[in-house]
């Protein structure tokens, strides 16, 4: 059931990224003025969107593929679980993405530090997104 062991490395990458983003580079980031602060956070969040986005889709494919092989419902949460991050950015993290994405870096201030600040916490629900598709996905596997 490689599908599955797949899933979950592929789960558990995600989950190390996202909470590697929460627990040290959001700290950091806030300790800067708001030029440098949103001058810092455009070019990591595209390049986080650039790698979080398909391992989401990656983990959630390979989360259905294990379920389908193994018809363990822990595979489908798992893989339910790895989507989700996509609705919720699309949905909810969007506007104020694109709030900051529009500011230019000179116009920077506690507006847009309020928005990073507002991102970070969005952010953590991402995280926990993944910490729950790798437990799933754990869970699966030990099934077997």
């Amino acid at each position: 059931m490689i599908s599955g062991l797949l899933a979950l490395t592929v789960a558990a990458i995600f989950t190390g990224a996202a909470l590697y983003v929460n627990v040290a580079e959001q700290p950091a980031r806030l300790m800067l003025d708001d030029e440098a602060l949103l001058a810092e956070w455009k070019p990591s969040y595209m390049r986080g969107f650039a790698m979080q986005a398909p391992l989401a889709l990656v983990g959630t494919v390979l989360g259905v593929i294990a379920w389908w092989q193994t018809a363990h419902v822990a595979f489908l949460m798992g893989a339910f679980a790895m989507i989700s991050p996509w609705p919720w950015t699309i949905l909810v993290i969007k506007p104020t993405n694109d709030a900051l994405l529009e500011t230019e870096i000179g116009r920077a201030g506690p507006l847009s530090r309020a928005f990073v600040v507002r991102w970070g916490w969005l952010h953590a629900i991402r995280t926990g997104l993944g910490a729950l598709a790798t437990l799933a996905f754990f869970w699966g596997c030990m099934q077997r």
